[in-house]
């Protein structure tokens, strides 16, 4: 899915009075500070990234005591809360089935790897890692003869935002009851298309949207780049030229579905074309 042809840039802004410097002398709280629709940090929940990033990774990493395999394609996970937070569906003739049916206690005990990769080609596409541990089982109902289903309980999730210069860096250890309660983003099984039409037929627009942002958040920034979308807003990638900064334009509310997204972008667009120009860049 992606946005309408009618993201773009509101054009309609009369004559630009902006002829001398830049007369924004207000506080300069840091990074991303500007008029914006939003009125807060709005983002995601811990538990909220780790149930879309278990949706949306195309595959994972096991460890359990000295085993370790890539799993591509082999997982799925809950659409809403509640569910289990993922299966397996290995082999039944592979190596982690033969592990897990032979574990002395009936579970295996294993650690799961799982990484967020940007869709938009930038610097370092790595936006967050998750790492859950917990349990594997067999579980009671096998519908395919040739693929054993293993329930995974979990007993510890963590999520590190990758990258440097974030709005939100660091680790943080996902409560389980909050984690059980979440449920992946409602744009994540679109956010890629959507994020890659923004960048290749929107570049005007992306470029728009930097004039939300406080001029010390520009200064000497060579490209912008759109490089996640959630319910709650829009994160650009601000780059340098040996680093980068990743700053959240919130949305005015949560959005409920992915067909919401082109006009909350555009409501972006609308109080960007309200803003001065900055000379930050």
């Amino acid at each position: 899915m992606a946005f309408p042809d009618d993201v773009r840039p509101n054009t309609d802004t009369g004559p630009d009075t902006d002829t001398g410097p830049d007369t924004d002398t207000g506080p300069d709280t840091g990074p991303g500070t500007g008029a914006r629709p939003g009125t807060g940090p709005a983002a995601p929940t811990p538990a909220e990234r780790v149930r879309t990033i278990v949706a949306t990774a195309g595959s994972l990493t096991l460890e359990a005591d000295g085993f370790r395999c890539d799993l591509v394609g082999l997982h799925t996970a809950a659409p809403g809360p509640g569910g289990p937070l993922l299966r397996l569906r290995p082999p039944a003739d592979s190596a982690l089935a033969a592990r897990v049916v032979c574990a002395p206690t009936g579970d295996l005990p294993v650690r799961l790897h799982l990484t967020d990769i940007a869709p938009v080609e930038v610097r370092d596409r790595v936006r967050a890692r998750v790492t859950l541990i917990g349990w594997l089982a067999p579980e009671r109902a096998q519908p395919e003869a040739d693929r054993l289903v293993l329930g995974f309980d979990p007993a510890e999730a963590l999520v590190v935002t990758a990258g440097a210069g974030t709005d939100d860096p660091g680790a943080a250890v996902v409560d389980l009851d909050e984690l059980a309660a979440a449920a992946p983003d409602p744009l994540a099984v679109q956010e890629s298309a959507m994020l890659l039409h923004l960048a290749d037929s929107h570049r005007d627009a992306v470029d728009a949207l930097t004039r939300l942002l406080s001029p010390s958040a520009l200064h000497g920034v060579v490209r912008v780049h759109p490089l996640a979308l959630d319910r709650h807003g829009l994160t650009l990638r601000l780059e340098h030229p040996r680093t980068h900064h990743d700053t959240r334009l919130p949305f005015p509310g949560p959005l409920t579905d992915a067909a919401e997204a082109g006009p909350a972008i555009q409501t972006l667009l609308y109080a960007a074309s309200h803003c001065p120009r900055r000379r930050g860049r």
